[in-house]
């Protein structure tokens, strides 16, 4: 296996993986985004966001997405947006490769802060995550404003 960093060509695989996750996460039509999406916001002279990708003989079959964001307490920290891989290659270790992958960025960025999302019925993944010294919120709440709560709210 190869942890290696996500190039242009990769975002067809990316993606798939993206709506892999969303399958997973019950939210099969919530993924709008394009491989061209994935390819400017990515590639671009500011891109948005970078990736790991897990690679065994030539087939991509994990990743890890994330990007930087700041904090008023913390300073710079990165965005864990997604970790995934494929169904049948869980348990191979690919997605402790990934997760690894990112500690060790942040620390290489001498972020202050890594963070992520999980949802509450994801049990194994919370296991996990505090097994490797992460800590999950209880008392703090993710808020979003879809399309179209933006649309509406300025109406």
């Amino acid at each position: 296996m190869i942890i290696r960093q996500g190039k242009k060509e990769d975002m067809a695989s990316v993606l798939e993986l993206i709506q892999e996750l969303a399958d997973f996460e019950k939210e099969p039509d919530a993924v709008v985004i394009s491989v061209k999406d994935l390819e400017r916001d990515g590639f671009s002279e500011n891109p948005l966001f970078k990736t790991f990708v897990a690679e065994v003989d030539n087939e991509i079959i994990g990743i890890a997405l994330y990007y930087y964001r700041y904090s008023t307490w913390k300073g710079k920290t990165i965005h864990l947006e997604d970790l995934v891989v494929k169904a049948n290659k869980r348990g191979t270790g690919a997605g402790f490769a990934l997760y690894s992958e990112i500690i060790k960025q942040g620390k290489k960025d001498n972020v202050r802060r890594i963070e992520w999302n999980v949802l509450d019925w994801n049990t194994n993944a919370i296991d996990f995550y505090k097994k490797s010294g992460a800590k999950v919120l209880d008392n703090w709440k993710v808020v979003q404003m879809d399309e179209k709560g933006i649309t509406d709210f300025l109406k």
